[in-house]
């Protein structure tokens, strides 16, 4: 069973106005036990079971790995996740995101650049993954030197941020230019831009960095990734660990806080997010070798207008076609409901009302927001065809 920390919000006007930057302790060492070589690219599960990771991001062997964890900061190595490496050098499969369903996502150069589609899911499952397929979509920009580097799942699955990039050997060192973007899912094996990914993220694409590593928390308000300026890479080259916020999952993100930021010769990358937001992961370069490290969250994990996976506000079904039922633990004299969609546009609204009808809505991801007496907060809803 997953967990997820429920997340309560109770809040007044004065503070729903407010945002809230994450701060976090002093770093410390993560062991994973019968490790041999490079670890990087952490992605924590859902569950806080597992932690992913590949090994040396050389382009020419990069393989998938997981280890399960014995606590916080200790995970004992199982092996390869089978079935998403390549068996023939040179390769790289890297990069890998867990939703809440098992959906495993990552990065692969096979057959590139006969294929363009570079980003891959499959179902994990004790160590295997199984029903492998591309990811297709137009956030693939489709154009030989540019692929999908990095992204980051959304918690239940229906949202893909993702990281293109242009590589060009002879006239760059790493990326030439990045951009990120948001996709929603269509099916398994398809992704859509939404409308508003540009003006969503318009804070943090900034054609004077190169960025990558996108970390989206699971109530969808806490947006992190790694970068660094644009131009040749020395050794005062300064790689940032930074991370933007919003008060709701319709919001646009802030403008980006550095949380860390060091030297190549202690290269820091690639933050994941436990589910709960009490932990960050992320790796570190030591004496020429990469290994994970965390720390812990220090100020309040519970952000303004957090999607509420409380047992205290529930909706039935969720994925609906078009019926939903509130339920509330607790009694109360007023109540509106409010959907809004990924565009932050409210497009149903009822007072007074626990059974209400969306069928006429198109599929998709959107947000109920419900004002009861003086409390606030917002629930995911799923609407399918």
């Amino acid at each position: 069973m997953k967990i997820l920390i429920s997340l309560l919000v109770v809040f007044n006007t004065v503070v729903a106005n407010s945002q809230t930057y994450p701060s976090f302790g002093s770093e410390v060492d993560v062991t994973i036990t019968g490790l041999t070589f490079d670890a990087m690219e952490p992605f924590i599960s859902t569950d806080g079971n597992y932690l992913f990771f590949n090994n040396l991001n050389d382009g020419e062997t990069t393989r998938l790995y997981y280890a399960s964890k014995v606590n916080d900061s200790t995970f004992t190595l199982v092996g390869e996740v089978n079935g998403t490496n390549q068996l023939v050098t040179p390769f790289l499969d890297a990069v890998a995101d867990l939703d809440e369903l098992n959906n495993l996502y990552w990065t692969s150069t096979r057959n590139y650049p006969i294929e363009l589609d570079n980003l891959f899911h499959g179902t994990f499952n004790s160590g295997n993954v199984t029903e492998i397929g591309r990811v297709h979509g137009d956030f693939n920009k489709n154009i030989p030197g540019w692929l999908v580097m990095d992204h980051g799942i959304s918690y239940d699955g229906e949202l893909l941020y993702y990281n293109n990039a242009r590589l060009d050997e002879v006239n760059c060192v790493g990326p030439c230019e990045t951009e990120f973007g948001i996709a929603q899912k269509v099916n398994s094996s398809t992704f859509t831009q939404i409308p508003n990914s540009d003006l969503i993220l318009q804070n943090i694409n900034d054609i004077n960095y190169i960025y990558y590593a996108p970390c989206i928390s699971s109530d969808d308000l806490e947006f992190y990734y790694t970068r660094y300026l644009k131009g040749e890479i020395t050794e005062n080259t300064l790689f940032e660990i930074c991370v933007a916020v919003r008060t709701t999952p319709t919001d646009n993100f802030s403008i980006p806080a550095v949380l860390f930021s060091e030297t190549i010769g202690e290269l820091i990358e690639a933050v994941t997010l436990t589910s709960d937001k009490s932990i960050i992961y992320y790796h570190r370069k030591f004496n020429g070798s990469h290994k994970i490290v965390m720390r812990h969250r220090l100020n309040n994990v519970g952000l303004i207008n957090s999607v509420d996976n409380s047992n205290v506000f529930n909706v039935f079904p969720n994925p609906t076609r078009g019926q939903i039922e509130v339920k509330i633990e607790s009694n109360y004299k007023d109540i509106k409901l409010t959907v809004i969609n990924l565009l932050g546009v409210e497009v149903f609204s009822i007072t007074n009302q626990s059974v209400f009808n969306i069928e006429l809505l198109p599929s998709g991801t959107y947000f109920l927001k419900y004002e009861i007496d003086n409390k606030v907060g917002i629930k995911k809803i799923i609407k399918t065809k």
